[in-house]
């Protein structure tokens, strides 16, 4: 899914693209796309594009007479510069917002459609669409301790929670937590103050990074390249690969449709954290340390 720092690469891509100009046509492929009726989606046709926005991993289109197309992109949406009135053609094609300058067109890949439109009329409408997480590039370090501990989480549930935090999630979250060197399921209320400022030195610093990254990936084109697993990561997605701090394999929880990954030996003091679904299965059997795992890795391989 894309995040604060690819959902703000987004933004500034199509600020320099279609700033100022007119909306001529929205192009809908998709019957599940839009999920609202009023305003109908032709209110926003022939309208300028005043202004883009965040609202988390949302991306806010503001428009003439205080209309607002607001998408969300989900876990497989992404988002394409084409020429003018580009056909839409293959179903992982979902609508195109052809300007004057240029079609913005939308894709979602699998056949799961959760990417979603709305159209929102006048700005209090557009502020009950926000959870009402903190900024974590905006706010100051109070702010965010108060959000982190409002209520008893892991740092990991706690992060991606967008009642608590705008714009983070499976991905950088993990990316977020290895740079603080702490557990993904620590429990907020057991964070010392050390750790609490640690972790907001992290979130900067790695939304930040993150942000001048993609930025320079993008250059002077449109992001095409968005994807929860990149090959800078240095926890996400990289499971057994060597940590890039202590070599150590990366580990990971799996759960429903999404995994965190983390170091044991940076993170965790050496411990492995259950897997959801192998530790049930191993029950007594499950190894508790790295060396646990390496000694049951090396029986199998006999």
């Amino acid at each position: 899914m894309p995040e604060l720092p690819d959902i703000t690469v987004y933004i500034e891509a199509i600020e320099q693209r279609a700033l100022g100009a007119v909306l001529q046509k929205v192009r809908l492929n998709s019957p599940f796309l839009l999920r609202t009726a009023l305003p109908p989606i032709s209110s926003v046709e022939g309208k300028t594009l005043k202004a883009l926005r965040r609202i988390g991993k949302r991306i806010v289109f503001e428009f003439d007479d205080s209309l607002f197309l607001v998408l969300h992109l989900m876990i497989a949406g992404r988002l394409h510069w084409r020429e003018p009135n580009a056909k839409l053609s293959g179903k992982n094609m979902l609508a195109a917002f052809d300007f004057t300058s240029g079609s913005l067109v939308l894709t979602e890949a699998g056949s799961k459609r959760r990417a979603s439109l709305h159209v929102v009329q006048d700005s209090d409408a557009l502020i009950a669409m926000d959870p009402g997480g903190v900024e974590p590039l905006e706010c100051a370090y109070s702010e965010f301790a108060i959000a982190l501990k409002r209520e008893n989480h892991t740092l990991k549930r706690a992060l991606t929670d967008p009642r608590l935090f705008s714009g983070i999630g499976n991905s950088f979250s993990d990316e977020i937590l290895f740079e603080a060197m702490l557990s993904p399921v620590t429990l907020t209320s057991r964070l010392t103050d050390d750790e609490t400022l640690r972790l907001y030195t992290a979130t900067q610093h790695n939304l930040r990074q993150w942000i001048t990254r993609l930025r320079e990936q993008a250059g002077d084109d449109f992001p095409e390249k968005v994807t929860a697993f990149r090959p800078e990561m240095a926890v996400h997605g990289r499971f057994e690969q060597p940590c890039p701090r202590c070599r150590s394999p990366i580990q990971r929880i799996r759960y429903a449709d999404n995994e965190t990954n983390y170091c044991a030996t940076c993170q965790t003091g050496g411990k492995l954290l259950s897997d959801r679904a192998l530790s049930r299965f191993l029950g007594s059997d499950w190894p508790k340390t790295l060396d646990a795992l390496e000694a049951l890795n090396a029986k199998q391989s006999r």
